[in-house]
């Protein structure tokens, strides 16, 4: 149980009136307004609106309607989400010329029936393309533990308004990372599902044969609540799964008893700080997991990502970059114009390595269930900060953030980032991994670590 209330203790009492959606989300609001201007997490507020559907809910609440499983709980969208009336951003310059979008993003619409109400937008690494949310048009997020820290990216404005208590619940995008790397600075549960699990319909896109969409809590059964009430399938995203809703709610309550877990070695246990390694040794302590497997070739594997991102990325783009290179963020720019240069050939020869490292991991889950390994190699670096030093050797900051999420995104494979809160430190996460489909085994060792009190949500 969290200390902090969470999204199913907001939609309790908002469903049993012991208090009313209008007064949460006015609370959410005032929140905002006190916390936003140092964090710096909402690019659009939507204050109006959402009191607007706080009252139309309290109302039907009134007249004995069911009024959905997340009645009355405020809620952001990163900024490349679609809301009608609103011009999706996805942290650019360029797009602010846009019209406003039609239709909310399916993901939106899935949230808004189930009674949540949508309080705005939030900030971005441009095209998310980053790790780190210093965004040159409308600045950093911040990161509630340490302001002058980063909060990671590229959804470190969602990720942030929840670590501080602005909203209980988030969505975001993870490509490389962008989900765990900046759960695990902020010290929050974030969850990328299986590639293809949720709808990706009527948002901006990145790499479309990397991205997932997810969503970031304060609890593991608000990720387990939520993720169950945004899967389906959806004809308007392709890519889109056909397999029928598998509920992961119902299966928090098994524990872990007969469940095979192992700790990634070898590139996972290299390049990383000692205390990310100690809060790897931290969970797997408390889940008994003794065991060590190797990922093979997963330096590779992050490369052929890099190479993947930089060409679909870029690709993407080129139009404005040929037109209006100067109108981008100068570290996305840079990054979009190098991967217009990579050649044809090297991107299907990472395809094709690809396809093999895809099955060389999934024998490894017919070994075990579960995969451990740190979500980042060091806690959030201070904004501004250009280079790190990792095994002893320094190296730029902004691309090897990452260098734990991109080999396993690389593949489409479920992920839950587990915050592990250190008294007078900064955060830590881990990546709790499973294979293809099997979110809820994932859930499962978050919400056992959970209750062990292991891993936690900050108290904002």
């Amino acid at each position: 149980m969290p200390s902090y209330p969470d999204a199913t203790s907001v939609s309790h009492s908002v469903r049993n009136q012991e208090v009313t959606a209008k007064s949460v989300v006015a609370a959410a609001l005032a929140c905002i307004a006190e916390k936003n201007p140092l964090l710096n997490c909402f690019t659009t507020v939507l204050a109006d609106q959402a009191l607007a559907e706080a009252e139309v809910l309290d109302g039907a609440i009134a007249r004995g309607q069911e009024p959905g499983p997340l009645a009355g709980v405020p809620f952001g969208v990163k900024d490349l989400f679609d809301i009608a009336g609103v011009t999706t951003l996805a942290g650019s310059k360029i797009n602010a010329e846009h019209p406003p979008a039609t239709q909310d993003a399916t993901l939106v619409t899935r949230l808004k029936q189930a009674g949540a109400i949508l309080v705005g937008a939030q900030n971005m690494d441009e095209y998310a393309y980053g790790f780190v949310t210093e965004n040159s048009h409308y600045g950093p997020s911040r990161n509630p533990h340490d302001p002058t820290r980063i909060t990671g990216g590229s959804s470190g404005g969602s990720v942030a308004a929840v670590a501080s208590g602005m909203v209980p619940l988030s969505l975001g995008s993870d490509t490389n990372g962008s989900i765990r790397v900046p759960s695990a600075f902020c010290g929050i549960f974030g969850l990328k599902p299986t590639y293809g699990r949720l709808s990706r319909a009527r948002t901006y896109p990145f790499v479309g044969s990397l991205d997932h969409l997810g969503p970031f809590a304060r609890s593991v059964r608000d990720i387990a609540l939520i993720f169950d009430v945004l899967q389906g399938t959806d004809p308007d995203d392709p890519v889109c799964t056909k397999r029928p809703p598998q509920p992961c709610l119902p299966e928090l309550v098994k524990g872990i008893e007969g469940l095979r877990i192992a700790i990634a070695d070898d590139y996972f246990a290299k390049s990383a700080e000692s205390e990310a390694l100690e809060a790897v040794a931290t969970v797997a302590k408390a889940l008994d997991a003794t065991q060590y497997v190797t990922i093979p070739e997963a330096h590779r594997a992050r490369a052929a990502a890099f190479v993947i991102t930089a060409s679909e990325g870029s690709n993407l783009h080129l139009e404005d970059l040929r037109q209006r290179p100067q109108d981008f963020d100068f570290a996305t720019r840079d990054r979009f114009l190098a991967g217009a240069l990579v050649p044809a050939s090297w991107y299907l020869q990472a395809q094709k390595f690809r396809a093999w490292y895809r099955d060389r991991v999934r024998e490894l889950f017919t070994q075990v269930d579960i995969i451990l390994a740190p979500t980042t190699p060091c806690v959030a670096p201070p904004i501004g900060q250009q280079t790190l030093v990792l095994n002893g050797v320094e190296v730029l900051l902004r691309p090897n953030i990452g260098l734990f999420a991109q080999p396993l995104s690389f593949i489409g494979l479920p992920i839950i980032n587990v915050p592990v809160q250190r008294p007078g430190k900064l955060p830590l996460g881990v990546q709790v991994i499973a294979a293809p489909y099997n979110e809820a085994l994932a859930l499962r060792v978050a919400a056992y670590l959970e209750a062990k009190g292991v891993v936690s949500a900050p108290v904002p």
